[in-house]
């Protein structure tokens, strides 16, 4: 019989945490004679009650559930990570835990990987968030297809089922500040989508705020794309000729007519324009080598404080405190 793992990250989450495992536990009912059930609770460093009721849920159901304790909070990219290395499914499916994303799913998602797919993504075809989080997540969409991923689903998707080997994959890159769905979609192999409306949240308040938002969609561009610096090099080439035709204009200008050379208003506009771009430039320059210098510096991408159910062992090997 074919195991299937599902990882689900959390950071405060106290209030959804029993309601999400009684539906995982019923969605399992339908796949009960194909498919064994575990279930990898990443604690994410949760404030709250959170950590409680996870560890209650593993000495419950030990046997189905395994709860993974980080040691502080080290971003929802990193805990599904810590999650993926900890399951031990033939398939993982990831959900997050405000219950926004229907557990009911996953056995459509994993027939469709029983028939051969390798990746079934849950796409949002609608969703009932606030206005702004719709319209934040369909700008950043955009710009992550023209820039980045040009095949990147539309609505996007954080609720995914993968294969065995997609995780392998995924785990071994070790790749910090990332973009994880669009690894998964960049890694290939035979791939389906399937679209559903989002929910609004059942209980609490997201912890996805603006910044974090912003930083994860400029680490999705600069981790699949090099369009910022081309763009940079490109400005600066305009500049450069413009600079150079100003300057010719000013010479001849000066010989032929015997103007003094323009003042300071026009020096100040040059000064800060050309400022401003090399200001900006190095910028994206400076988001480039620190990314790089978080990946050869090696530190782990999370610290494991206690594994509670399963075998309590790392698969990897890794990342124990």
């Amino acid at each position: 019989m074919k195991r299937l793992s599902v990882v689900v990250p959390v950071y405060y989450n106290e209030g959804t945490l029993e309601a999400l495992y009684e539906r995982l536990c019923a969605m399992h009912e339908r796949l009960a004679d194909r498919a064994e059930l575990e279930i990898v609770l990443v604690d994410d460093g949760s404030g709250d009650r959170s950590r409680g009721i996870l560890e209650g849920l593993a000495g419950r159901d030990p046997e189905r559930v395994r709860t993974v304790l980080l040691s502080r909070n080290f971003g929802s990219f990193n805990a599904i990570l810590a999650g993926l290395s900890y399951a031990t499914g033939d398939c993982i499916a990831i959900i997050s835990a405000d219950l926004q994303d229907p557990p009911e799913m996953i056995p459509t998602m994993y027939e469709r990987w029983e028939a051969g797919d390798r990746t079934v993504m849950a796409v949002r075809e609608k969703r009932e968030d606030p206005l702004f989080t719709r319209m934040f997540s369909s700008v950043s969409y955009v710009i992550l297809r023209r820039l980045a991923i040009p095949n990147f689903p539309k609505g996007g998707f954080d609720f995914v089922l993968i294969d065995r080997r997609v995780r392998d994959i995924i785990v071994g890159m070790g790749e910090r500040n990332t973009f994880l769905m669009g690894l998964i979609a960049w890694v290939g192999f035979s791939q389906s989508q399937l679209y559903y409306t989002r929910r609004s949240r059942e209980d609490g308040e997201s912890r996805w705020t603006f910044w974090k938002k912003f930083k994860y969609l400029v680490d999705s561009i600069l981790a699949f794309s090099y369009a910022p610096m081309r763009f940079m090099s490109a400005i600066g080439f305009i500049l450069a000729f413009l600079g150079l035709f100003y300057a010719l204009f000013l010479i001849i200008q000066r010989l032929t007519f015997h103007v003094a050379v323009p003042g300071w208003t026009a020096l100040m506009v040059v000064v800060l324009v050309l400022f401003g771009f090399q200001f900006v430039a190095m910028g994206v320059t400076g988001e480039y080598i620190w990314r790089t210098l978080d990946e050869v510096r090696r530190r782990p991408a999370y610290i494991v404080d206690r594994v509670i159910g399963g075998d309590n062992k790392d698969p990897q090997g890794e990342n124990e405190a």
